[in-house]
């Protein structure tokens, strides 16, 4: 008899402000194709469909995307929107602003503080939605981003958005938007073996806000996938309780803290079914310290 797969609640729960979701979501940006950035490979819009809806069977509520999420033939927002509208009441999206793609999918210059509304406004018409539940500020390497982030409270105050966070940032930067507004999440590059984010890991947990980290089970793979050869010790945890290497990393993301929250991305259904199950796998101590020692610098 095939036993019932897990449930994303299986992982816990953490609120975003007034929202409360479920530690493993799903990213949307691997939707539109599998290359960098999704000028390669082209998906199947059918088999993207299919994914959203059975995460959302599996208790997934929190769903990372955003408009510069496309290729030449898909959109993640559209993607999203004919998957899933009308949207569930408990079902969080969050989105991001800041980075801007042309038409050709060519790297644009980012927005300017102004032209943020354009990029929220854009959001909202592909999700079909009236408001958007989280939109993070992507930063792009500046060192003040408190023109940005006012622009995007003042779109808070005008009800468009709900809740705001940060990405790509350094502790300078949330200690910059939090004079401004409330923040509920970062979202930083983090894993086993991108461990420079620590420092905001910990700030993140003095302060009450939900640290999000992205490319966790890619590693140095990024926007391409997992391509590296995966280390032994992440091996060695995975023979031990018979899953996969990719459970193992997000088994390990979700042990650093309780406001942690996993959001990998696939657009094959059984990968999907894998990486929610990671919430339900419990590490050892042992093995916590085990993979921890990747990311450790040497003394």
């Amino acid at each position: 008899m095939t036993s019932q797969p897990v449930s994303a609640a299986a992982a816990g729960t953490w609120t975003l402000g007034d929202l409360t979701v479920n530690r493993i979501g799903f990213g949307a940006m691997r939707l539109t194709g599998s290359a960098a950035f999704h000028q390669g490979t082209r998906s199947d819009r059918g088999r993207a469909i299919g994914t959203l809806r059975r995460a959302v069977e599996l208790g997934v509520n929190h769903i990372d995307t955003a408009a510069f999420y496309f290729s030449r033939l898909r959109s993640a927002n559209e993607l999203i929107n004919s998957a899933l509208a009308p949207y569930g009441d408990d079902l969080v999206i969050a989105t991001k602003v800041g980075p801007a793609r042309d038409a050709d999918g060519e790297w644009d210059s980012p927005a300017r503080p102004g032209q943020l509304r354009g990029q929220v406004e854009e959001n909202l018409r592909q999700l079909g939605r009236d408001h958007l539940d989280l939109v993070n500020l992507r930063l792009m390497g500046q060192d003040s981003v408190s023109e940005h982030f006012g622009a995007l409270a003042e779109l808070r105050d005008a009800g468009l958005v709900r809740h705001l966070g940060i990405s790509a940032a350094r502790p300078e930067h949330l200690a910059q938007v939090l004079e401004i507004a409330p923040v509920v999440c970062v979202q930083n590059r983090y894993g086993i073996d991108a461990r420079e984010g620590d420092e905001m890991l910990r700030a993140c947990a003095e302060r009450g806000i939900a640290f999000v980290p992205f490319f966790s089970i890619a590693g140095e793979g990024r926007e391409a996938g997992a391509v590296r050869a995966e280390h032994d010790q992440v091996h060695a945890v995975a023979r031990a309780h018979g899953v996969s290497p990719a459970q193992v990393r997000l088994a390990w993301i979700l042990g650093q803290g309780a406001h942690v929250l996993a959001i990998p991305g696939t657009g094959d259904p059984d990968h999907l079914v894998d990486n929610v199950a990671a919430g339900a796998l419990r590490l050892t101590a042992e093995e916590h310290r085990l993979l921890d020692s990747i990311g450790r610098r040497p003394s």
